[in-house]
């Protein structure tokens, strides 16, 4: 999240201008395919030049990516300030501009979670095919997530059964034991040491400055990087914005609950919905009541084996994955007819949506780097008495705030830098934008950052969730920042045709 030419036989040579185009003669696109195999030596400003860094970018193809990219891997201290003992291996993607002379400064991908690995958020990566044209596009995987020392749980695998997907468990004892098992001092995972990694990376690969592109959790790494290196940002896209002011997860009821209640008076005022589901809210309100009393058993067959399984589901599980199938306006289409069927002891809609969120969360967030970030930088500014309040009058309760209060009380403390939670004052170009329906950064919390961003505008898109990548004028706004390096001119409305996708009102099977 960050003019001078260099022709591509000069030395020293950055490994992220070493790509391949494809329209380029053969004879040099066997040089630059030799050079993006060479290691790149780049010094440290402010450092002996015996102390230069070295950074080996390789062809590599990224899952979804039609297109070669080039990886690599770029080693770290763990405590970067003792500068000894563990090293953490952090892993590099280029996917290199298409533009044989591409503009010097990247795009950098910070993805959400925390826990999401920037090289495999590739679904978001294939929409700024636009801005990839003329610019760099760099991926770094977070130092606790992907391929840079992950502090990974168990996952779930497609024919786990039901029982075990679904069962409340405990995740205080689960953590524990994931973490006596990591190789790694989760005192030094936090987001201000993983953006001086993000520098040091930067600087490696040979750019001067970058643009961010931080979504949800990224939002605040690239607020925070922009605080660290002011001088090395050229704009910044913050996309599902967390402010500092945004504690996780203890106004995610409150927020979860507005998103709810706004689904539920949209179903209610079309005509095909209202029609097929109705009296939905006081029906929920009643199967919700029936759940605390008792779990619901019922049988029913897994969507990925087909095999039929008995489950109990309880209060705690089913809200736990109604406020997953939030997020997205196309999943939360579903909600009514799953609500409607779920009041009625047919479960099958509810546990394949489920089923379906809860493998994709699994393969691409890693849960420990989840708590290392949240036990440092969130739950040490919040008590159990403010969960309650936060949570007064919500179908989701305190549960959530108490489960990861619980995991944090004897998690290692880590150091944070003095005020880490203020807002972060920058003039920096800097793009807000929020989603309508979005359930955990509403527009709210894109208006808090906007506040000390003396150079932002902040663009609301209707009918979308927790990311706007999907509308094409989101897309467009981007390529506009980045063009211009400046947020005057462009345009403060995107979408005003946009509007919430069509509530199901008939359900065919499995969910995938």
């Amino acid at each position: 999240m960050w003019q001078a030419s260099r022709t591509w036989l000069e030395a020293p040579v950055s490994g992220a201008r070493a790509h391949i185009s494809s329209h380029l003669p053969p004879w040099r696109a066997l040089v630059l395919a030799l050079l993006a195999a060479a290691s790149v030596s780049c010094s440290k400003g402010g450092q002996d030049p015996a102390e230069r860094r070295t950074l080996s970018l390789k062809p590599c193809r990224l899952e979804g990516l039609a297109t070669q990219a080039q990886c690599g891997t770029y080693e770290v201290f763990e405590d970067r300030a003792a500068r000894t003992g563990r090293k953490i291996p952090l892993r590099v993607v280029v996917v290199p501009a298409l533009a044989a002379q591409p503009q010097p400064d990247p795009l950098v991908l910070l993805a959400g979670g925390p826990g999401q690995a920037a090289s495999r958020s590739t679904q978001v990566l294939m929409a700024v095919e636009r801005i990839r044209r003329k610019r760099d596009i760099v991926l770094v995987d977070q130092r606790g997530t992907g391929d840079s020392n992950p502090l990974n749980c168990k996952t779930d695998s497609p024919e786990e059964r039901l029982s075990a997907r679904l069962d409340e468990g405990d995740a205080a004892a689960e953590l524990r034991k994931c973490r006596e098992g990591w190789d790694a001092d989760v005192r030094h995972y936090t987001t201000p040491i993983a953006m001086d990694d993000l520098d040091e990376v930067r600087e490696a690969l040979g750019y001067e400055k970058l643009n961010l592109w931080g979504v949800s959790y990224g939002t605040r790494a690239a607020l925070v990087y922009m605080r660290q290196y002011p001088e090395r940002v050229r704009t910044a896209i913050l996309d599902g914005v967390a402010p500092m002011g945004l504690y996780l997860p203890l106004y995610a009821p409150r927020d979860a609950q507005q998103a709810l209640d706004r689904l539920l008076a949209n179903c209610a005022a079309d005509a095909a919905c209202a029609k097929a589901y109705p009296d939905l809210r006081a029906r929920t309100e009643a199967l919700l009541k029936a759940l605390e009393a008792e779990p619901a058993r019922t049988k029913v067959a897994h969507p990925r084996t087909g095999v039929m399984e008995e489950v109990a589901l309880s209060r705690r599980v089913f809200l736990a994955q109604l406020f997953a199938q939030l997020y997205s306006p196309e999943v939360s289409s579903l909600v009514p007819l799953m609500l409607d069927r779920a009041t009625q002891g047919d479960w099958a809609p509810f546990v394949a949506l489920s089923v379906g969120l809860s493998e994709n969360m699994g393969r691409t967030v890693s849960q420990g780097l989840y708590f290392a970030v949240v036990c440092a930088e969130d739950a040490p500014f919040f008590d159990e008495a403010a969960v309650v309040r936060e949570s007064q009058g919500t179908w989701f309760g305190p549960t959530l705030g108490k489960e990861v209060l619980s995991i944090c009380s004897d998690w290692p403390r880590a150091t944070l830098p003095r005020d880490y939670r203020e807002p972060v004052v920058s003039s920096v170009p800097t793009l807000l934008l929020s989603g309508e329906l979005d359930p955990v950064t509403p527009p709210a919390w894109a208006e808090e950052a906007k506040r000390t961003l003396s150079n932002s505008l902040h663009v609301v898109v209707p009918g979308v969730g927790h990311n706007t990548i999907g509308a094409d004028c989101a897309r467009t706004l981007m390529l506009d920042l980045l063009t211009q390096g400046r947020v005057e001119g462009l345009s403060p409305a995107c979408g005003s045709k946009l509007t919430r996708p069509p509530f199901f009102t008939s359900f065919a099977g499995p969910v995938p």
